[in-house]
């Protein structure tokens, strides 16, 4: 015993010989804790996502060396490093535990709450994540005890049975460069592999295409040092910076006819969805009722799907995605080519409206990059009608009314692009109880309470939301002035932990069908026209606008007003005829049949389009 005393402590009076055992016992004892916290991260990951068997895939993770070493390696050298850089093994511990367990707990409450795994770039939105998860409940179950108690253990293991460190300053710093080096090889090396990515991949377990699964059935530590790489510029396959600009050259910027031009009003609305699409709703009469008005709007437009990237959350995905005509695109960092410029450049003046904070996706800055003249938060018009509460609850009527005075003002100096976000229905939604009226029962449904209450909340909203669309429709009818109205659902509500509600009403979200993908990102938009506008342009602005990827609205929004548009526009317009989806998951729509890949001229196509998408979102620098 007192052989093991000087091995584990090395008290001053240890023989010499015990020191190298010492050694030994810290080298594999903070190896042994690197992959423990690697292992518990590994049981976050399994137990993530409710529709994935939790037992079965943390045993598929013991069988996958490889895999089990992609999601070790990271804790194992910070706790190394941590130990050189601080001598002493419980602050290695700390400095290994807590950003690994980070990602394993983030990323599970995120999925959970959002079914939107934790990316890399993500930490560019630290500072607004109190504001998302504030209205969720953060439920402390037995996998957050267990990894508590996890860490109170590891922690007393490293105070009582690994108490001494190394003392050369030497020695220490050559350490900790060898442990960066090592993290810098990693990450630029396997961690960012396509060809590891794949090879690891537990694909018979999960449904591949939804985005959450196949990030934890690889494991949260890798799959989130993957998507490190999405920090930075990443050209498409096959780009050079001067074929690219040809690409563009060969359609030249159109201009809009000054007898042609209408102003533009859109909204893209939060959280909307037409829920009568589901079956377990689409035959309740309380939900008949209130989806009536939008329906009957419906026949008086354009109208169809947005095809998103996006569920529950990451609304400037599909906002972004309208006013620059980006399938997909990097954080916004600079003045950055957009349809925002292109009304500017016609003579249009360009403003819009959140009643949120100016901060929130950094819109303050972004909306200046992407050309917008004037935007209105609460910190500088909002905030004197309303709170952050108010704006949630219960603000579209006041929100668009404003928003329809500013346009009706501006428009006597010459015509105007207004595009604004609304920020009521946005989630959570109450699930004790109903406040407001009841759309449905447990008695008249089968669906539980809760789920009930969530529902109905979750309508009362939407009601109110269709109200001020109506009388924004009904005042814009009056005015001598053209104005084509455009509206649009930027993705699915939330409804309930782990999309309980959704598993109520029988919906499945396999995304490996083209059902599963309708119900999971479809949002319903419409282009609406005042007579005035309806005039202007000879159009009756009604029918089927068809279904497509929300890229490719401002396209459409250009067809029904018979105009060419911008030189990257009419690419588009080419892109769409071979495929109108253009996900972020790499799934299209060919002859309307969902595939995973183009072939042909299609594939010419695409890349073509991604080519001059790149090329116009870094290299092309907007007039001002």
């Amino acid at each position: 015993m007192k052989k093991l005393y000087y091995m584990l402590r090395l008290p001053p009076e240890a023989p010499e010989g015990c020191r190298l055992a010492h050694h030994i016992w810290m080298a594999v004892a903070l190896t042994g804790l690197g992959c423990c916290v690697g292992l518990l991260t590994l049981v976050f990951s399994a137990f993530t996502c409710q529709s994935v068997s939790g037992v079965l895939l943390f045993k598929r993770f013991l069988s996958s060396p490889l895999l089990l070493a992609l999601n070790c390696l990271f804790p194992v050298l910070l706790i190394w490093l941590f130990y050189f850089l601080f001598r002493r093994a419980w602050a290695a511990y700390l400095g290994s535990f807590i950003p690994s367990m980070a990602i394993a707990v983030v990323n599970y409450f995120k999925i959970r709450l959002r079914t939107d795994p934790l990316l890399a770039v993500d930490l560019r939105l630290v500072m607004e994540a109190g504001d998302i998860v504030g209205g969720y409940e953060l439920e402390l179950n037995r996998l957050i005890q267990l990894g508590l108690g996890c860490f109170a253990v590891g922690l007393l293991f490293t105070l009582i049975f690994m108490p001494r460190g190394l003392r050369g300053l030497k020695v220490r710093t050559l350490g900790a460069a060898s442990c960066l080096a090592l993290i810098a090889v990693a990450l630029a090396g396997p961690y960012s592999s396509d060809t590891i990515y794949w090879r690891i991949n537990n694909n018979d377990m999960i449904n591949q295409w939804a985005p959450a699964e196949a990030y934890v059935s690889r494991g949260c530590v890798y799959s989130f040092l993957r998507s490190g790489k999405d920090l930075f510029p990443s050209p498409p396959k096959g780009y050079h910076q001067a074929q690219a600009a040809q690409v563009l050259a060969e359609y030249p910027d159109s201009e809009i006819p000054a007898d042609r031009q209408v102003s533009v009003l859109g909204f893209m609305l939060e959280a909307f969805c037409d829920m009568t699409d589901f079956p377990a709703l689409s035959g309740e009469e309380g939900v008949q009722r209130l989806y009536a008005p939008w329906h009957a709007l419906e026949e008086k437009s354009v109208s169809g799907n947005l095809l998103t990237n996006i569920f529950a959350g990451g609304t400037v995905n599909t906002e972004w995605a309208f006013v620059t005509g980006y399938a997909d695109h990097e954080d916004f960092r600079a003045p950055v080519d957009s349809y925002a410029w292109y009304f500017r450049n016609q003579g249009y003046q360009v403003f819009g409206g959140h009643p949120g904070y100016a901060w929130f996706y950094n819109r303050q800055n972004v909306n200046e990059y992407l050309g917008f003249q004037d935007y209105r938060f609460l910190e500088n018009y909002y905030g004197d009608f309303m709170d952050g509460f108010q704006a949630v609850a219960d603000s579209d009527r006041l929100f668009m009314t404003k928003e329809l005075d500013q346009l009706e003002e501006r428009m006597r100096e010459g015509p105007c692009f207004s595009f604004s976000v609304t920020y009521q229905n946005h989630g959570p939604y109450g699930s004790e109880r109903t406040y407001g009226a009841f759309y449905l029962t447990p008695e008249e449904t089968g669906l539980s309470e809760e789920s009930c209450s969530i529902l109905n909340n979750y309508f009362n909203g939407i009601s109110l939301t269709i109200q001020a669309v109506e009388e924004t429709v009904q005042r814009l009818e009056e005015m001598e002035e053209p104005v084509v109205l455009v509206l649009f659902g930027d993705h699915k509500p939330w409804s309930g932990n782990g999309n309980s509600v959704y598993t109520e009403l029988g919906v499945t979200f396999d995304l490996s069908t083209q059902e599963g993908v309708y119900d999971y990102y479809s949002t319903p938009y419409l282009i609406w026209a005042n007579s005035a506008a309806k005039e202007v342009l000879g159009r009756e602005f009604t029918g089927e606008g068809g279904d497509f990827s929300p890229c490719l609205l401002m396209e459409e929004l250009f067809d029904q007003c018979g105009w060419e548009g911008p030189g990257f526009m009419q690419l588009s317009r080419e892109m769409r005829a071979y495929s109108p989806l253009l996900h972020t998951q790499g799934r299209f729509l060919v002859d309307s049949v969902l595939t995973d890949g183009l072939e042909g001229e299609a594939l010419d196509a695409y890349q073509r389009f991604q080519w001059a998408q790149y090329y116009r979102e870094h290299e092309i620098k907007p007039n001002s």
